[in-house]
């Protein structure tokens, strides 16, 4: 060996572990964000998720996360490797070697690393991609719509992040060679790194301050709202949850320095104590990382059980079996050709209920956005023609329900769910009706609260308003709601399904509308700004999916048709088909989040094991036994691992709680079914944790050659 490159070549050979282990950890990140990047950017998910949306909002901020997760163990990765390698650059030095040479070899290695590992996670995270999704379908539901398209264009952003990466390598390898000092080089896997005492209490306002940011950063929003009219900017409502983060922040450091222990424990773990507070600084910000990821990881994991257990309750508590509403200008099928339907399908109809309904303008207040430099401002403004609503005659009301309100001329009945507060009926006040094609208007002199969950949303009116103000409408603001029951309605899905798809076979292009589409927005919309978002033709530049009849079993048709009927057991046996693209999307992240977490987990343990080698080596020339090296150990890769897993459970589960009290300041039935399933979701979530810790633990033990079994 004559040259530098051929005794650079052996020292490789030699530490090839080392270059393996830095390759893994590259080659993980850039599978994981491979995977996560080409299926947030594919077409399947894109169409379920409307630009702007919450829940594109949720899977980007869940991927920003994950990104710095993914970062965070692969500068790890690159420091535990130089900190191995520090000697060899040392001697290098020590021998005459010049620092630019050894830079410029640094830098085709993390280069050649670099490249190989994200060549290899792009390649490999399609199939891996394509192969959990696959799962997914196999073991959960199949559906048309998930059919999974890949974008070649999202593997963009993986060498975006490479690069990103690949600097910071860069710059953490430059900073290990221009070291002024010789010995300081070959003492660098002997380095601490040291983190001040902190006061007791940091544990305790640490709790309080989380608790407190999480408040503020969701109520915040809302409070500028209602009191100064303002909407933040996205970044600016982010920064109300600053308390949160230095609350967490605090909250880890408690417990890196101090711990939780009871001082009567204080000298059984004085030695992982102390190694806990001299590996200090980086733990600590592995452990926030590892919170942040959890969290995030459970939020998505959250998703389906809120939602599904929301749904089935919701259709378990349904009053009417069947229930489909249509203008009057269709042909849609009545009494009797349904009667005919059911005969073929063996269904005995019951409870046949016709509800007439007509569409009036409403007065109300109008909000209009100015944007500012800083945010958008509101302006109220009152408009006696705001936007329309559906209308129901007394009588009708009553003979379904069986609760005749008794309403006054120029009195006005809102319906509420059963469940409703009676804090939101205020929400409902209406002082003007107006019918926009006769001009005659009505002045409500007052509104009376009424509960009834399948009418929902209705007002009902007095039967001599009712038939005042519908003359002269036209069949077009003219509707009918068609409810009715069946004698077993669990055996009625072939039913259901043939009457659903007779509805939209009878149904024209005149109702192909989008969800919450209104004649009377359009009306103002068209006179002001010279078209309506919600049209068909305009619909798809403002993010919105366009109602298709040919697409009538997709989830878009199902979940946002302005005249989607509600069949019990239509809705129950397809509601995993229909928001199936949804659950998996999330499934999908909380299972790339979770890896993310268990890659950082032992990255950070086996780092402070090796960085702490010669500490047990004294130790055990002191006559330290093996149980009690064991103990030290077991004592630091716990912290490691249960620190941020009970933090991250923690918060994020009351955040979920809070989230549905706020709703309407108490618990449904559902939603505390809801939080007990969220609860045992998490179970074989921290077993799969547990084993993780255990197999990092038995590393550890190994690498420092401790030999113990007893636990």
């Amino acid at each position: 060996m004559n040259t530098f490159s051929e005794v650079y070549k052996t020292l490789r050979r030699q530490n090839r572990k080392q270059y393996l282990l830095l390759f893994g950890c590259l080659f993980f990140s850039a599978l994981l964000i491979s995977s996560y990047i080409s299926m947030m950017y594919s077409p399947t998910i894109l169409t379920v998720l409307p630009e702007g949306g919450d829940s594109r909002k949720q899977v980007m901020m869940i991927f920003v996360l994950t990104a710095i997760g993914c970062m965070v163990f692969s500068l790890y990765a690159a420091g535990l490797f130089f900190r191995q390698r520090s000697k060899d650059t040392g001697i290098f030095l020590a021998l005459g070697a010049d620092r630019r040479l050894l830079a410029v070899q640094v830098l085709k290695e993390m280069c050649l690393l670099l490249a190989l590992s994200c060549i290899c996670g792009i390649v490999l995270s399609i199939p891996f991609t394509r192969g959990l999704w696959t799962l997914f379908r196999l073991l959960v539901v199949d559906t048309e719509e998930m059919t999974l398209f890949l974008d070649p264009r999202a593997f963009v952003f993986t060498l975006a992040f490479s690069l990103m990466v690949l600097f910071l390598l860069l710059f953490t390898g430059y900073r290990s060679i221009q070291r002024i000092s010789v010995i300081d080089i070959i003492h660098e896997s002997h380095r601490s790194e040291p983190i001040r005492s902190v006061p007791k209490s940091y544990g305790k306002l640490g709790i309080a301050l989380l608790c407190a940011g999480v408040f503020l950063g969701y109520q915040g929003p809302s409070f500028f709202m209602s009191v100064f009219h303002w909407n933040p900017p996205g970044a600016l409502s982010a920064l109300l949850y600053l308390p949160a983060l230095t609350g967490l922040y605090m909250i880890l450091l408690h417990t890196v320095v101090n711990g939780w222990r009871q001082s009567t424990h204080r000298y059984k773990n004085l030695v992982s104590d102390s190694q806990m507070k001299f590996q200090g600084r980086q733990t600590v910000q592995t452990l926030l990382v590892m919170s942040i990821l959890i969290a995030g990881a459970y939020f998505a994991s959250f998703y389906t059980p809120v939602t599904g257990t929301g749904s089935a309750a919701e259709y378990s508590l349904r009053q009417t079996d069947f229930l489909y509403r249509f203008r009057m200008d269709q042909k849609i099928p009545r009494k009797p050709e349904v009667q005919k339907l059911a005969g073929r399908y063996d269904v005995e109809i019951t409870d046949w209920t016709d509800i007439p309904a007509i569409r009036l303008g409403v007065d109300g207040t109008d909000r209009i956005w100015t944007q500012q430099a800083v945010g958008m401002t509101e302006e109220l403004r009152y408009r006696r023609l705001l936007c329309s609503a559906l209308f129901l005659p007394e009588s009708a009301y009553a003979s379904y329900t069986g609760d005749a309100p008794g309403l006054k001329p120029g009195t006005l009945g809102a319906v509420f769910r059963g469940d409703a507060n009676p804090d939101s009926y205020s929400s409902r006040d209406v002082s003007l009706v107006t019918n926009t094609l006769s001009g005659q208007t009505m002045k409500v002199d007052s509104i009376v609260p009424l509960k009834h969950d399948t009418l929902f949303g209705y007002y009902v009116m007095n039967d001599e308003d009712f038939l005042s103000m519908e003359t002269g409408l036209s069949e077009e603001w003219k509707e009918m709601l068609c409810l009715f029951n069946v004698t077993d309605w669990e055996n009625s899905y072939d039913f259901a399904k043939a009457l659903f798809y007779d509805i939209t076979d009878h149904s024209d292009q005149n109702v192909e509308l989008f969800q919450s589409w209104d004649p009377v927005v359009k009306q103002i919309d068209d006179h002001e700004k010279g078209f309506y978002f919600l049209d068909p033709e305009h619909i798809e530049d403002h993010g919105f999916e366009k109602i298709d009849y040919n697409e009538r079993d997709s989830s878009a048709f199902r979940l946002n048709w302005e005249y989607m009927p509600k069949f019990r057991i239509l809705d129950k046996q397809d509601f995993l088909k229909t928001l199936a693209v949804y659950f998996m999307l999330f499934i999908f992240i909380a299972i790339v989040c979770f890896a993310a977490v268990f890659v950082i987990a032992f990255t950070r343990t086996m780092t402070i094991v090796l960085s702490g080698r010669l500490v047990y080596e004294d130790l055990r020339r002191l006559g330290a036994s093996d149980p009690y090296l064991y103990h030290t150990v077991r004592d630091q890769a716990k912290r490691v691992f249960l620190t941020p897993a009970v933090v991250g459970t923690s918060a994020i589960y009351c955040f979920f709680a809070m989230i549905l009290y706020l709703n309407d300041q108490s618990f449904s039935p559902s939603e505390l079914t809801a939080l007990w399933i969220c609860a045992l979701v998490a179970v074989p979530v921290s077993l799969l944790y547990y084993g993780i810790y255990r197999v990092t633990l038995r590393k550890a033990c190994r690498v420092l050659d401790i030999r113990c079994k007893k636990d």
